[in-house]
């Protein structure tokens, strides 16, 4: 694959590049779009060791990448998150790495992390939301004739508020739970929308009904934590989240904000306009 001849001069053109050459990527690189897709925010305030340590690669391997994304390498690169980030709110990387540095493992100091981490994530989404991407998701979904939802692991709890709160404003809604090891695919009709959430490592029986979807010419609104995730291969309508973890534990508190918000804009649309009038 050649270098760009020119490089992306705004976030919004770099995360249509990262899009556009993930999937023609060797390994490595791919492990470097990949980390990179699903962690933009940390570009403005890393290193290129750290991210490619990060990323499991080599530093000359994320240098590779930066040129192949149009850029001289990682500084040119780097400028465009620097200029962005100066302008974001605070971030509370440095308070939770105090916390967590004390070596306190008391209750009280784990709440103090989750809800610092739930703040820094909530924060996060605010600033990276695509207002324009979030406004076509509720416009799909409020003119769905049936809501199809698919989230499994950690994105069951998604799913299923959302399943509640459709089901409450008497939205016709499925929840693809595999309860009994059920499949419902085939109750995907024409003119139903799936509404498809799911996080790296991405769950194989989501990709695969949302892959089901799509070749039967049905729209994804997708909820995922990545660009260049699977739905992206899917033309998914997709709504990007990322959660700043506690350890080994990753909470939903910017997810179930954006879904809350996500229900409650359908239900608002769909009354003021119903689907078919």
């Amino acid at each position: 694959m050649k270098k760009n001849d020119k490089a992306p001069d705004s976030l919004e053109a770099f995360q249509k590049r990262l899009v556009e050459i993930s999937d023609s990527l060797p390994k490595r690189l791919r492990q470097c779009a990949d980390y990179v897709a699903a962690n933009t925010d940390k570009i403005a305030i890393s290193t290129v060791a750290e991210l490619a340590a990060n990323a499991g690669v080599q530093p000359s391997a994320f240098i590779r990448f930066c040129q192949l994304m149009g850029f001289s390498g990682y500084s040119e690169m780097q400028r465009i998150f620097r200029d962005d980030y100066a302008q974001r709110w605070p971030d509370y990387a440095t308070r939770i790495a105090n916390l967590r540095s004390s070596g306190d493992d008391s209750p009280a100091t784990l709440l103090a992390e989750f809800m610092e981490a739930g703040r820094a994530s909530i924060e996060s989404l605010a600033n990276e939301i695509d207002a324009e991407e979030l406004a076509r998701a509720v416009d799909a979904l409020a003119g769905a004739s049936m809501i199809h939802i698919a989230g499994l692991s950690r994105a069951f709890p998604v799913a299923a508020y959302l399943a509640y709160a459709f089901e409450k404003m008497d939205i016709p809604t499925i929840l693809h739970d595999k309860t009994g090891n059920l499949d419902r695919r085939h109750s995907i009709l024409p003119g139903n929308v799936l509404l498809a959430i799911s996080f790296a490592p991405y769950t194989r029986e989501t990709i695969d009904l949302a892959t089901y979807a799509h070749e039967k010419g049905n729209r994804i609104v997708a909820i995922t934590d990545a660009l260049n995730s699977p739905f992206h291969r899917l033309e998914a309508i997709s709504l990007k989240v990322s959660e700043v973890d506690v350890g080994a534990f990753r909470a939903l508190s910017a997810t179930l904000s954006l879904a809350i918000a996500l229900a409650v804009a359908v239900g608002a649309r769909r009354s003021s306009d119903p689907p078919g009038k």
